[in-house]
């Protein structure tokens, strides 16, 4: 059984089937140019996802919305962090239609949105990014949308606000199990998330739900399938889960370095109890290789 202890251990070695090289420098160049000149943000740079070459390179990103700065100190990531009465961090109101813009000068057939956490709005910020999405649909009408939203604090009217925008896909991640929540999500709470995604179906019925969570950061096997059940008791249709990577050396280290076998086990637990897709290995994002994901669970 992995244990906290492990913490004060020797951090393990990253083994070589959890390495990416990067490549494909001018297409993420390119991108990256693009993306500046009209002030947006994704959280492929910002949470330093090792899959970045080849999203960019595949012309996929996932665009961050309400700034680059986040008011929540998780564990794991590497957004910034913000105070909002220190920093300035009023919104963007260009920024619903220069993510529309983007998505449809790359052509995008598949859009994920995703934020930072805006505990500072008395709506989280909610309104902007319905926004978004109802731009995103405009401008490229027959490109499906995935938001990935955060916990809005447990207000259901800011998460029914992004709902009624008409998202194709509601992406909500648990990230951990609950026992580690005051480690890895100090500022959030492990039903209060799934209550999130049990709205969202209730809500929106015919809106695919997904969500996912890290491995590798001292969580059991016996917890990862109870997880599992959680989510499926809420009627979650894709689980997606991956090996944590320590971004920075200010985050948390990583606990162990999960198996592919042990990966490939979880996906088998996951379709087993119902799951429409489970995209389960050591390079696996929430938002990676979305648009394939959604296909598959929308054949299941």
């Amino acid at each position: 059984m992995t244990s906290l202890v492990q913490l004060e251990l020797p951090r393990p070695r990253l083994p070589e089937w959890a390495r990416r090289g990067a490549t494909h420098f001018e297409s993420l160049n390119a991108l990256k140019s693009n993306l500046r000149a009209l002030n947006l943000h994704t959280v492929c740079e910002s949470a330093r996802c090792p899959n970045i070459h080849e999203c960019f390179h595949r012309g996929a990103a996932t665009f961050m919305i309400l700034g680059n700065l986040c008011t929540r100190g998780c564990g794991f990531c590497s957004v910034p962090k913000g105070n909002p009465r220190i920093h300035d961090m009023r919104l963007d109101p260009a920024e619903p239609a220069n993510v529309a813009r983007m998505a449809a000068d790359m052509k995008l057939k598949y859009v994920v949105i995703t934020s930072v956490n805006r505990d500072d709005l008395s709506d989280g910020g909610s309104a902007h990014f319905a926004e978004t999405v109802r731009e995103v649909r405009h401008a490229v009408p027959d490109a499906r949308v995935e938001v990935l939203t955060p916990d809005f604090d447990g207000n259901m009217d800011a998460v029914a606000r992004i709902l009624d925008a008409a998202p194709h896909v509601f992406n909500h991640n648990m990230e951990t199990v609950p026992r580690l929540y005051k480690r890895v999500r100090p500022q959030a709470n492990y039903r209060q998330s799934l209550d999130v995604l049990r709205f969202a179906r209730q809500h929106r019925p015919e809106v695919m739900t997904k969500s996912g969570f890290m491995a590798g950061l001292g969580e059991t096997p016996e917890e990862v399938d109870q997880l599992l059940r959680d989510l499926r008791e809420q009627d979650v249709d894709v689980a997606t889960i991956g090996q944590y990577l320590q971004p920075t050396r200010r985050n948390l280290a990583v606990t162990e370095y999960v198996t592919p076998e042990r990966f490939d086990r979880y996906r088998d637990t996951g379709l087993a109890m119902g799951f429409k897709m489970v995209f389960s290995g050591p390079l696996v994002r929430s938002s990676y290789m979305a648009d394939l994901v959604n296909e598959q669970a929308a054949r299941a």
